[in-house]
């Protein structure tokens, strides 16, 4: 094989990896994948950027926090054990000193799949001293309760009065950098 048409293969090769990746439509996994943070920004309000794990750190600059549940706030959950990244939830509903109802993203696998949404699933506080420090949370798979009491840093309340903006909305980068001059110039011979 020439050289030439060896350059010639690799870019087209690069051509096609400017494309998006796009969901197979028979599974459809791609576009109907959702992650906790952007859902809980969506339903409540709350203009926070980044891994659901720091979501606690910087609401304190802009958000009114506490311990107690409020319909609207954000459950903000602690890394713990294989949850790395930690994870939020939107409270729908208070139900009692120790029962809520939740709105969150990719928590239960539903029908096999993860990140799909479930909402209004129960949260109990499990906490010995009753400050909602520990809850157990409805997963699907076993239809009940889940068995692990998970960590939870407090509540971010949804209240936009209070919120104060101290930095604009992230802008997305593109993640590869335009083909350098050398690489294109490999291809000049092609051109019409």
């Amino acid at each position: 094989m020439g050289t030439k048409r060896i350059a010639a293969t690799l870019f087209v090769a690069c051509l096609a990896q400017e494309a998006p990746a796009l969901a197979n439509s028979e599974t459809d996994e791609l576009s109907a994948y959702i992650q906790c943070a952007p859902y809980a920004r969506e339903i409540s309000g709350i203009e926070i950027y980044g891994d659901a794990r720091t979501w606690w750190t910087q609401a304190q600059a802009r958000y009114e926090t506490g311990n107690l549940p409020r319909e609207g706030a954000v459950m903000t959950f602690r890394p713990h054990r294989s949850m790395q990244l930690g994870h939020v939830a939107t409270v729908s509903r208070v139900l009692d000193s120790r029962r809520v109802l939740l709105d969150h993203a990719n928590w239960s696998p539903i029908d096999g799949k993860r990140g799909r949404v479930e909402k209004d699933v129960l949260a109990i506080d499990v906490s010995p001293n009753n400050d909602w420090s520990e809850v157990r949370v409805w997963y699907a798979p076993i239809a009940d309760l889940g068995k692990t009491p998970w960590p939870i840093e407090g509540f971010i309340y949804a209240d936009k009065r209070r919120a104060r903006e101290i930095a604009p909305r992230p802008r997305l980068a593109t993640a590869r950098p335009e083909p350098s001059r050398k690489f294109l110039s490999a291809f000049a011979d092609y051109a019409d």
